[in-house]
């Protein structure tokens, strides 16, 4: 005791005299530094110092760090071997004080060196041994952001011209460094019995993580916890208490931080333990807003999260829970309509991955729930008017059905099999971690060996003298075969027709309405759209009812390609007699006692029949099929002779020389549109019903999927129609059953919707838009800035922003234009 007064004394002696040959506004001598460093020397442990000779080494080391001239002496020294918190609270405290020439310069260079020699990892370690000490938590608190924010201390003190180890993607790993060794010595302390806290490292953690800098830290600590946790129990529970220890205010970041960087579901649960069931705001993390708030997360992470909670008795209640929570939003009607497709595939992947990590009892236990659910889900699935959502819908249901039908049948569904089917599937099914797939045995030649074909066994020659070796029976049998004689080319080989394709359009309609002989049937099927294009004038003579017979025509053979054929052949009626068959097919989309294939089909021949009368092709070629259709060759080409004009025009072509190269097309022959005239039939009779509902048939109810289609279709007639007379009268309709249906719960709709929008600003003149509809535009531009910003679709959100971009163009233009 007498001998810790003693170097008490020492030490406020040796302070005192500092202070007073410093003065007010005078440098400290070079003797007052080396008195209180021998002081500090003679204390040994700076640890030891009170709260009074703490109090006065603070205030010393401040009035050298932010005096106004250089101290005399090793005063670098003294930051780096004195008290580290004192040392770097006087250090950071000058980062603030009056630029001085000396500061800015030595400060950042001492900083530095307190950083390169370990300082900061003495400073942390300090206070987890001083944590039950009087006033600790308000000295960590005031260290706490001094060291989350030393890079913007220093960067806002110099200038933005930091020293490079001050950069954050410099500083943040090795502050993950320093906490590393603070963890090192916690073990230590640990295993030899002694006390101490991991508090101030976990605020540490938590700070930097909510400040963004997850990947800086992380990447440093990550692998060598996942390493140290393997088989060491102290070092599980010092990472369980790591986390546990973070505020509630910053454990999302932390949570998130640690759950994207894990390699795997056993790591993560080595590294967080039962966190999400200890800690309320961890539980609302992982198991609300990480699967039902947001939809950012990646298929691994999301096999991560869930495969955390799977692993331990404790947490699997919390699986059951995020599963039926998942199936309450995916078979959630509001929720379908309204959320984006991205987040419907992710929580249709969250449940793929539940449903993989369910075991056969809780199968068991919520079988009935599972029906229920699945088939509320599919349902309101199916209803979409997106086929990526119904899909989704299609999957994840027959994901459920085998899962709960193990022995029975279960669910099976048409879908294409693309990619993201078969990666949505693959979830079903769990790998297997790396850490616990069986290696290879000693032997693993002779198994190898015994994996190999029969005809590679034989005395482990090489394949190709496998295949060379045979029988001399074999050999004659081969040279006696018929297998060498060349194939006869049957390529143009035509079929032998037992019935003659029909003459004529109106024996056509004889055998399509009557006749029982199928094979007529199928050939007049094949004929009738030759035959209405290469005989306009009969064709319009009959050409109402051709249109009646085509729209209720239903296949009564296996034809292959019916649907296409019956559609170009309604298309050719109505391109050869235009307004009687439009007037028709128009009136018949709002009649009853029809299906919505049938008003579907109205909608698919009335815009290919637009888009065929407004391009500059003539009437009754069939040139035109070919130059749409590439595979169709006219001419077919002689393979004994060879195709000279080919030859001479790559041989002009290569000796050509050529600045600027564009697409090379064939021109057409200009002509008229016949569309101009013919506008306002196509497009003013599908506008104006659409509001009335039918007994069979409600567009503005449960046949939004038809609403969807007519609005598309709407769009393409208004952008088919540029140039024509009717354009204006039809681009305001338009616009006014664009603002009837603008908040349609529907996606699709509202797709079409933002499309009609496009098509007016491109179709109807700049000049009739601004003295026809000015008001109605300014709505729409307020309308358009709302789905950009609060839309939950993409698609939408991109129209509408191009939208705006068409309108801001068409104000320049405007502008720009000579008076």
């Amino acid at each position: 005791m007498a001998a810790g007064s003693g170097t008490i004394s020492i030490m406020a002696a040796a302070l005192e005299s500092a202070l007073q040959a410093a003065g007010p506004g005078l440098r400290p001598e070079a003797e007052a530094v080396g008195a209180v460093r021998a002081a500090l020397a003679a204390a040994g442990d700076p640890a030891a110092l009170g709260e009074r000779e703490r109090a006065r080494l603070g205030a010393f080391l401040r009035n050298l760090a932010a005096g106004p001239e250089e101290p005399a002496g090793p005063w670098r020294s003294l930051f780096l071997e004195g008290p580290p918190d004192l040392a770097f609270s006087a250090l950071t405290d000058s980062l603030a004080a009056p630029r001085s020439d000396w500061r800015l310069a030595a400060v950042p260079e001492v900083l530095e060196m307190f950083l390169r020699q370990g300082r900061l990892s003495a400073l942390i370690w300090e206070q987890c041994q001083q944590h039950s000490r009087p006033g600790s938590a308000e000295r960590q608190d005031a260290l706490l952001g001094r060291i989350v924010c030393l890079p913007d201390l220093v960067g806002n003190s110099l200038l933005g011209r930091s020293p490079a180890v001050f950069f954050p993607q410099h500083y943040f790993p090795l502050l993950g460094g320093a906490v590393l060794q603070v963890l090192h010595n916690v073990s230590a302390s640990l295993r030899g019995g002694l006390d101490c806290s991991v508090s101030f490292v976990s605020h540490i953690l938590g700070k930097v993580c909510v400040h963004g800098r997850q990947k800086e830290i992380l990447s440093v600590l990550m692998p060598h916890l996942t390493d140290l946790t393997k088989s060491d129990c102290i070092w599980r529970r010092i990472c369980w208490r790591l986390v546990e220890c973070v505020p509630d205010r910053w454990m999302e970041a932390v949570v998130l931080g640690f759950v994207q960087r894990a390699p795997g579901a056993d790591v993560l649960s080595r590294l967080l333990g039962n966190l999400v069931v200890k800690n309320k705001k961890a539980q609302f993390v992982v198991t609300q807003k990480m699967l039902l708030l947001q939809y950012g997360c990646t298929t691994a992470v999301l096999q991560n999260l869930l495969g955390y909670l799977s692993l331990e008795s404790l947490r699997r209640a919390l699986l059951i829970k995020v599963l039926r929570e998942l199936l309450e939003t995916w078979g959630s009607s509001s929720a379908v309509k309204h959320s984006p497709v991205e987040q419907q595939q992710y929580i249709s992947k969250a449940i793929l991955i539940c449903l993989s990590h369910l075991k056969e009892p809780e199968i068991e236990s919520c079988r009935q729930e599972l029906l229920t659910s699945m088939m509320e889900g599919v349902k309101c699935h199916l209803d979409s008017s997106l086929p990526q959502i119904r899909r989704l819908g299609m999957i994840v249901a027959e994901s459920i059905s085998s899962k709960i039908n193990t022995d029975g049948p279960v669910l099976q569904f048409q879908y294409e099999e693309d990619d993201e089917a078969r990666e949505l599937k693959s979830l079903l099914v769990q790998a297997a971690p790396l850490s616990v797939l069986p290696g290879l045995p000693d032997n693993e030649n002779e198994n190898a060996d015994a994996a190999l074909p029969p005809v590679l066994e034989s005395n482990g020659k090489s394949p190709t003298a496998a295949t060379h070796v045979m029988p001399d029976e074999e050999s004659d049998a081969e040279l006696d075969s018929d297998d060498d004689l060349t194939p006869y080319d049957m390529s143009e080989d035509k079929e032998l027709k037992k019935t003659k394709a029909p003459v004529y359009i109106r024996d056509c309609i004889e055998v399509l309405t009557g006749s029982e002989d199928l094979d007529k049937w199928e050939e007049a099927v094949k004929a009738l759209e030759s035959l209405v294009r290469k005989n306009p004038a009969a064709a319009r003579e009959v050409s109402v009812e051709l249109a009646k017979i085509l729209l209720h025509l239903e296949e009564k053979t296996c034809l292959e390609g019916f649907a296409e054929l019956r559609q170009k052949a309604q298309v050719a009626v109505l391109t050869t007699d235009p307004i009687p068959v439009a007037q028709y097919l128009t009136s018949q989309f709002y009649s009853l006692n029809y299906s919505l294939r049938q008003r579907m089909d109205i909608l698919d021949v009335l815009v290919l029949a637009a888009q065929e009368l407004s391009c500059a092709k003539g009437h009754g070629k069939t040139k035109h099929s070919g130059a749409q259709n590439p595979r169709i060759q006219l001419l077919p080409e002689s393979g004994s002779s060879k195709d000279w004009r080919r030859i001479v025009d790559e041989r002009i072509k290569s000796k050509t020389r050529r600045f600027a190269k564009g697409q090379s097309q064939v021109e057409q022959p200009s002509h008229p549109n016949e569309f101009n005239s013919l506008a306002g039939h196509f497009f003013f009779p599908l506008i104006q019903n659409f509001d009335r509902p039918l007994s069979t048939f409600d567009l503005l109810g449960e046949d939004h999927f038809v609403l969807g289609r007519l609005v598309h279709t709407l769009a393409v007639l208004m952008y088919l129609a540029v140039n024509t007379m009717a354009v204006t009268a039809m681009g305001k309709a338009l616009l006014e059953f664009v603002w009837a249906l603008r908040f349609h719960t529907d996606s699709y709709v509202r797709q079409g919707l933002l499309s009609c929008v496009s098509s007016i600003l491109l179709s109807v003149p700049a000049e009739h838009l601004l003295q026809d509809v000015t008001e109605e535009l300014l709505e729409a531009r307020s309308w358009l800035e709302d789905v950009v910003e609060k839309d939950p679709d993409g698609d939408c959100r991109r129209l509408a922003l191009q939208n705006l971009l068409l309108m801001e163009n068409m104000k320049k233009k405007l502008e720009t234009a000579p008076s």
